[in-house]
């Protein structure tokens, strides 16, 4: 998220330091703006670090518009710099929401257009995926696309407007029964209680851990071959890294766009199934590299994707691979960690519910990507979340008849 804008955030680190990682993706996750500047890329920079910070080189370090700095910040502490709304107003509520997603936000309008007093409490920003997406055009309504930040903020302001609560920067660490109500408990040391809860916090993709993948996703590296490879028609190459089912399939499906698309897989062979590995092979479009490991994500003087550097770890030699743009289906996580076993999940991890999206925990709900068996795909996910606030209110009207 590299800006020159000279009001942006300054943030001083270098590829790598971990906690520079840690910072940037923060800034990222919360759609602000900032300038980086890498330290080996740029060593004369070196100076501005140890006068900031009387003689010490400390990053990653971060200057403010106003000429402040943090040096090596806390993600608590970077949001309490930024002025971000962490603090609920209340300590009960009807409904809160896990995620202010698509799904997360859909629920809350519902349920706040029914008077429910709502609270959305979401890690980074509201709007999910979809806020970082660069831009949506199969989403229903939009005939010319929409920008992924856009659309999430209307949505936001959508659910504002009828008094919807929303914290950010605030993960949820444990849900707990408490007799008819449902205590939340968050990182920024407080505990909620509600009537019914919606877990709505989504999935996340796996990255490779490649240098330079952070930096450019949404510059050229995607999650969706659906949403985004229309934006590749015509592209002399496109590659998709990862050899399993989502990856040749989303493989096939962005033939229709790329002159050729480069399948890399880091094992030996492909993983996915048999009748999918056929189609691949034999398309003329498509070409596939095996034992074949990402190294490096290489950006243009625009800040856009402009090659990969590939390591064959067979031989240990390295290429260099001009592609438009990166499709990463390397799998997809549960965001699940906070619930500690207390709600039950299928195999890999996502939520089971029954046909009105409740989890075995009374009065738990959950909706959008993280629960087991949806599509994870916007137009469905807010379609969840409106049948889900449905759901949450036949229960909440069955629990003031039987408090």
């Amino acid at each position: 998220m590299e800006n020159t804008n000279r009001e942006d955030l300054i943030v001083y680190g270098a590829s790598w330091c971990p906690d520079c990682r840690r910072a940037k993706e923060f800034l990222g996750s919360n759609r602000i703006a900032y300038q980086w500047i890498d330290l080996e890329a740029n060593p004369e920079k070196t100076i501005e670090v140890e006068n900031l910070n009387g003689g010490k080189r400390i990053i990653p370090t971060i200057v403010f518009p106003d000429g402040t700095f943090l040096a090596e910040p806390s993600n608590d502490e970077l949001a309490d710099r930024l002025n971000l709304n962490r603090s609920a107003e209340s300590e009960e509520y009807d409904v809160v929401i896990v995620g202010g997603g698509p799904t997360g936000l859909t629920t809350a309008i519902y349920a706040a257009r029914e008077n429910a007093k709502v609270l959305v409490i979401e890690k980074s920003v509201p709007g999910g995926q979809a806020g970082i997406t660069e831009r949506l055009d199969n989403y229903p309504g939009f005939p010319d696309g929409i920008a992924g930040a856009d659309l999430a903020e209307r949505i936001t302001r959508q659910a504002k407007r009828y008094g919807v609560e929303i914290l950010q920067a605030v993960s949820v660490t444990s849900l707990k029964k408490d007799g008819n109500r449902v205590l939340v408990a968050t990182s920024a040391g407080s505990t909620l209680e509600a009537k019914a809860v919606l877990v709505a916090t989504g999935s996340t993709y796996r990255r490779t851990g490649a240098l330079g993948e952070d930096d450019l996703i949404g510059a050229g590296i995607h999650f969706c071959a659906t949403c985004d490879g229309p934006f590749y028609t015509g592209a002399a190459n496109v590659v998709v890294v990862g050899g399993g089912n989502s990856g040749l399939e989303e493989g096939l499906f962005l033939t229709q766009f790329a002159d050729r698309v480069t399948v890399v897989q880091s094992g030996q062979s492909l993983s996915a199934s048999k009748l999918l590995q056929d189609k691949v092979l034999a398309h003329p479009k498509m070409r596939v590299m095996t034992s074949t490991q990402v190294v490096r994500f290489n950006a243009d003087k625009g800040g856009k994707i402009e090659s990969l550097t590939l390591r064959d770890k067979t031989s240990g030699v390295e290429s260099e691979l001009p592609t438009s743009a990166a499709f990463i289906f390397v799998g997809l996580d549960p965001n699940t960690g906070f619930l500690s076993g207390q709600i039950t999940t299928d195999a890999r991890g996502f939520i089971v519910t029954d046909h009105t999206f409740l989890t075995n925990m009374p009065g738990v709900f959950a909706a959008g990507d993280v629960r087991g068996g949806s599509t994870k795909q916007l137009a469905s996910a807010v379609g969840e979340g409106a049948a889900a606030a449905i759901q949450i209110r036949y229960y909440l009207d069955a629990l003031s008849v039987h408090p």
